[in-house]
């Protein structure tokens, strides 16, 4: 397959070589009237169909590629939504009840009340309850 191309090559240059040739003989010719030419002829038959084509080698693989460059960073991504307000804790224990405080100072002594009257004999006073 290797020499396939060049053997087309010189195999169609032989085949067209043999066809022969007409000589080109350039006479000039004595000046003569021009007329007017008819109409065209017939159209001519159509040529012969060359031959195909030899089929190509297929080339070697090529060799893998580089690897690629890092991309670039990608964007910074949006900030999250709030959350929700969390539950109210549990009351707490109730404290220890305080000491008991110290004993007041002791008051100074009052003054001195009226002197009552003196008592009456020989009456006996009956208290009777109201009725209802």
């Amino acid at each position: 397959m290797k020499y396939s191309i060049v053997f087309a090559a010189v195999l169609t240059t032989l085949a067209l070589s043999g066809c022969e040739k007409p000589t080109v003989v350039n006479n000039n010719p004595p000046v003569a009237v021009v007329t007017t030419p008819g109409p065209p002829g017939p159209t001519g038959a159509t040529g012969a169909t060359g031959a195909t084509g030899a089929q190509a080698e297929k080339g070697a693989t090529g060799q893998t590629g580089a690897t690629g460059g890092t991309g670039a960073t990608g964007n910074t991504g949006d900030t999250g939504a709030t959350g929700n307000t969390g539950f109210t804790g549990a009351t707490g224990n109730t404290g220890n009840t305080g000491a008991t405080g110290n004993t007041g100072a002791t008051g100074s002594t009052g003054t001195e009340g009226a002197q009552g009257e003196r008592g009456k004999s020989g009456n006996t006073v009956v208290v009777v309850p109201g009725s209802r």
